[in-house]
């Protein structure tokens, strides 16, 4: 079994930061792509930031300049650094990992969801 779990969201005023964290535990034996996904009341998922095992990164155009996602493998820990928040940022946001995991005959990779944690920001 393997959990993401996140921490780090909160109320915030426009213009300020956040520093959001999710660690994965359980039975792993490496995690490839890490990502950072949110949802706001009504819309659907998105993809915010993606970052490789080698800590090559990808960020959506609404938040690129903003926000910077990063990783440390000994912890098996992705963070988002948010700046210069809008209140369009606004959201629930999820770290999702691709993590490889010890099976009987052979490891495989899984994908993997934290439940969320709640970034608000007042205008």
């Amino acid at each position: 079994q393997v959990q993401l779990v996140e921490s780090g969201g909160g109320l915030v005023q426009a213009g300020g930061s956040l520093r959001l964290s999710c660690i994965a535990s359980g039975s792993i034996l490496s995690i490839n792509d890490m990502r950072w996904y949110r949802q706001a009341p009504g819309k659907q998922r998105e993809l915010v930031a993606t970052i490789s095992n080698s800590g090559g990164a990808d960020y959506s155009d609404s938040v690129k300049g903003r926000f910077t996602i990063s990783r440390d493998n000994a912890k098996n820990a992705v963070y988002l650094q948010l700046n210069n928040l809008k209140p369009e940022d606004t959201a629930v946001y999820y770290c999702n990992a691709d993590v490889v995991v010890p099976g009987y005959w052979s490891s495989s990779e899984h994908e993997y969801w934290g439940q969320g944690t709640q970034v608000t920001v007042s205008s």
